[in-house]
């Protein structure tokens, strides 16, 4: 039987060594490592082989203080550390970054690690750096997680694991299943060692909820489906060469395929908009409207279908030659990823009859109340045939790959109270390309009736009832209704942009310790040199016809400093200062001038987008204190203060209303947003971070934290006038309780941040502020053997809605929807239950 307590420590020549069996041994692993650490760090272990202690690794790094977790589509996807943008956390897979893209052609290509790809069984520990050292790589302003996988020589000949579990939505209601397996062999020497874990799951999700459009529909409920299959395999080997060299290969395969539906009902309001509306804010937007059965417009229905996916492959070979007198360590590899849309259509007609559209629209409150006269709706009340869209149709893939170089020595020094001397060289060659190709309409395809296309009905957001379509016949007849892909057109020219960057770094960092002190000083010299590849957009509208290139480089001196001093045996003094950046992200550096929201029907959507590939990289100058008490073995209570003073950031600037010499050809008009990048300087980051952990004989036991991070940015900065960074949640609360026996165990985890910016423009989903959100998460587990074990998991209990306004003043350079508290999003939230078995030998 797993044991309930975990074992005693045992101290060796100062390297402490732990038996991990049970969530209460794994707790103590984690402040373990924690308090023999130089820098200010947090951990999460794995208890055994599978029982990471959540389903979603970005959900456990939410356990953590001063973590915040962004939660889209279902899942946790990028992880903010003390108040800084998720874009400003470097994630490195076992010490190297990770080539990452995206499925959703909504969204911006940047340098976060998409955590919904990783499993958390192929993962063994993960350590979050909220301080900066020397030989860490560079690139995380708010924190760097280190996702470290198992090694085979780490465990023991013969493990092997398996679990299978079914997986239910409250809002798809849908069961789907998951697996996941590892087996990891050694010699009897333990010389050689092979692993491999296997993980795959299919998932039927599902999102309703009600988006803003104003000046074309105003208020439209949606329903995202999405057909989820999430596959990883790790393979892993190590060979002990010789006494003093052990060689490592390491490949990480993750792929997901991630085939959605969007479908929206417009709700079209009369052309008299003004005896329609009864209530406006200060912005002049109407807030309450009133229909009565004689007008005019039905709704508009209409589906988005992708064929969509993202993987992220990673291949490396690592050493380390240990003698007495020093320890050598070189990695080389390469991880690469693909992913966007393969193909893009539209679907849509006219749907109902204006008067079942009678009724009233209430925005007045967070979430918009619609009281009408029929909420429910067939394919047979579609008002015509369908055909994909000649317009619609198109792709948008992405790619995202790095070669990378990296060698570590450190040597052991007698010298005053350094102990040792650790340097070493890093080199990568990073290359990034976007492309959007236009699909030539066959002028050969018939409409059909809509009963080709949706069968049945789908739930949606503020209580409607919508026809549910059929996502293989949409996505056939579309790819029928491109004759071929254009290469030469202006959507290419205008979406294509490439990015070359290379980096380069060196470092050199002291360890010392005497008389209770100890930590590490050093520097770390980091030289950049892009250059971006584009189409050049001429005076006229059009595109050239030959490729252009501009480039760009900057070098960076980052100092950093950590110390712990030991107060007394079991109180710690941490502190630690350092200048750290973050490299811009790729889709504000490409040097195209991308055009979107052309010729889609939409008025006032047309946006052009300039990318600055002269951005020079987020920069911080960082400090924190903070006490560290040990009370005893298991538990721990700490408080921190850090500070962020920034000295450059990346911003977008937004003009209304420009006219740049291209016509839309569906308004006639003239009339374009121009968003482009630009540096800012200024502002801050500063927050206290609370940490309370222990258990009882009884097998109870508790971890509390609470992270307070004010952020002030200067507010001219950005088009919505909010004098705040990105992703930053002023307040964020962790209470976590668990009871554990020899055979059962189960945890009751609460997660609470207060609201923050999301920041997407010039996108489709603008800026808007999340209002604060909360989840309750249980996992528990019942051991029938040995070997067996039943579990049951639920994410988010109590379906939290997510609810985000546009929040931006009056005076703001923004559409109308972004401003005074407008009700711009809200979303139903989502309980998932799982129950599985796993087996463990």
């Amino acid at each position: 039987m797993p044991q309930a307590k975990a074992s005693e420590l045992i101290t060796e020549d100062s390297i402490e060594i732990i038996e991990v069996h049970g969530i209460q041994a794994s707790m103590k692993a984690s402040i373990n490592s924690k308090r023999f650490a130089d820098s200010v760090i947090d951990i999460v272990t794995a208890e055994d082989i599978g029982k990471f202690p959540d389903a979603d690794v970005a959900e456990s790094l939410a356990r953590m203080p001063g973590i915040a977790v962004n939660r889209q589509f279902g899942q946790g996807q990028q992880v903010s550390i003390r108040g800084a943008s998720n874009q400003l956390t470097s994630t490195l897979l076992n010490g190297h970054s990770v080539a990452s893209t995206g499925w959703f052609d909504q969204q911006t290509t940047d340098r976060s690690f998409n955590y919904s790809l990783l499993p958390p069984e192929v993962v063994g520990d993960i350590e979050v750096y909220k301080s900066s050292q020397a030989d860490i790589a560079e690139g995380g302003v708010g924190g760097t997680v280190i996702i470290n996988t198992r090694k085979p020589l780490d465990l023991d000949a013969n493990s092997l694991f398996f679990s299978t579990k079914q997986d239910y939505g409250s809002v798809s209601e849908k069961v789907d299943p998951e697996f996941s397996g590892l087996y990891s062999w050694k010699n009897n020497e333990e010389s050689l060692g092979v692993l491999l874990a296997v993980a795959n799951a299919k998932t039927r999700y599902q999102r309703n909820g009600i988006e803003s459009q104003i000046g074309w529909g105003d208020i439209v409920p949606t329903t995202f489906e999405q057909q989820r299959e999430r596959t990883a395999i790790n393979v892993a080997l190590q060979y002990q060469a010789t006494d003093n060299l052990i060689l490592g290969l390491n490949v990480m395969r993750l792929n997901m395929q991630a085939n959605n539906a969007n479908t929206s009902l417009f709700l079209m309001f009369p052309d008299d908009k003004e005896a329609a509306c009864e209530q406006r804010n200060e912005a002049g937007t109407c807030i309450f409207y009133r229909r009565g059965a004689d007008d005019a417009n039905p709704g508009w229905a209409q589906t988005w279908v992708r064929e969509a996916s993202m993987d992220s492959n990673t291949y490396d070979l690592d050493f380390t030659y240990e003698t007495d007198n020093y320890t050598l360590e070189g990695l080389v590899g390469n991880t690469q990823s693909d992913g966007g849309t393969n193909t893009t259509a539209n679907y849509g007609f006219w749907l109902g009859q204006a008067n079942d559209f009678a009724g009233t629209y209430d925005a007045t409150g967070d979430v918009i109340h619609i009281d009408i006269a029929d909420k429910t709706f067939v394919a047979s009340d579609f008002n015509g045939p369908l055909a994909p869209e000649s317009w619609s149709l198109r792709k948008q893939p992405n790619s995202d790959q790095e070669s990378y170089i990296k060698l570590d020595l450190t040597v052991p020094v007698e010298l005053d109270f350094i102990s040792a001397v650790k340097m070493g060289i890093s080199w990568a060659d990073h290359d990034v390309k976007q492309e959007s190709f236009d699909g030539v309409f066959n002028p050969n395809v018939l409409a059909k009736n809509a009963s080709a296309y949706y069968s049945g009905t789908v739930s949606s957001g503020g209580g409607f009832t919508l026809p549910k379509p059929i996502f293989d016949a949409m996505l056939n007849d579309a790819k029928a209704a491109i004759s071929y892909f254009d290469r030469d057109g202006q959507v290419y020219k205008s979406g294509y942009g490439t990015i070359s960057e290379d980096n380069l770094a060196v470092y050199l960092m002291a360890n010392f310790e005497s008389a209770g002190l100890r930590g590490n000083i050093g520097l770390r010299y980091v030289a950049t040199s892009v250059a971006s590849d584009f189409y050049q957009l001429n005076a006229e509208g059009t595109y050239s016809d030959e490729l252009s290139r501009l480039a760009s480089s900057y070098s960076e001196l980052l100092p950093s400093i950590n110390l712990a001093y030991n107060m007394r045996d079991n109180l710690l003094l941490r502190a630690a200062a350092a200048k750290v950046i973050s490299r811009p992200n790729y889709d504000d550096m490409f040097a195209s001038s991308a055009l979107s929201g052309f010729a889609d029907g939409l008025p006032c959507n047309e946006v052009v987008d300039k990318g600055n590939i002269g951005l020079k990289p987020f920069k911080a100058t960082q400090a924190e204190i903070g006490l560290e008490w040990y009370f005893n073995s298991e538990s721990l209570a700490a408080a921190t203060y850090f500070v962020k003073h920034i000295s450059s950031f990346v911003t977008s600037e937004q003009l209304l209303d420009q006219s740049i010499g291209i016509v839309d050809p569906d308004t006639g008009e003239d009339n374009w947003t121009v968003s482009t990048k630009k540096n800012g300087s200024g502002g801050y980051i500063q927050g206290v971070e609370l940490q309370l952990q222990s258990n009882f004989e009884t097998g109870l036991g508790y971890a509390v934290n609470y992270t307070f991070s004010d952020s002030s940015a200067p507010a001219h900065y950005y088009p919505d006038q909010i004098g705040v960074f990105s992703d930053s949640s002023k307040h964020t609360v962790n209470l976590v309780s668990y009871y554990e026996t020899d055979a059962f165990f189960a945890r009751l985890a609460y997660n609470w941040r207060s609201e923050y910016m999301i920041r997407e423009l010039p996108g489709y989903y603008g800026n808007r502020e999340h209002q604060d959100y909360a989840t309750v998460d249980l996992s528990s587990a019942y051991h029938v053997t040995d070997y067996l074990a039943v579990t049951f998991e639920v994410v988010n209990l109590f379906a939290e809605d997510s609810i985000q306004l546009g929040v931006a003043s009056q005076s703001a350079d923004v559409k109308p929807e972004f401003k005074n508290n407008y009700p711009v999003f809200s979303a139903k939230g989502e309980a998932r239950y799982k129950l599985g078995v796993a087996l463990r030998f």
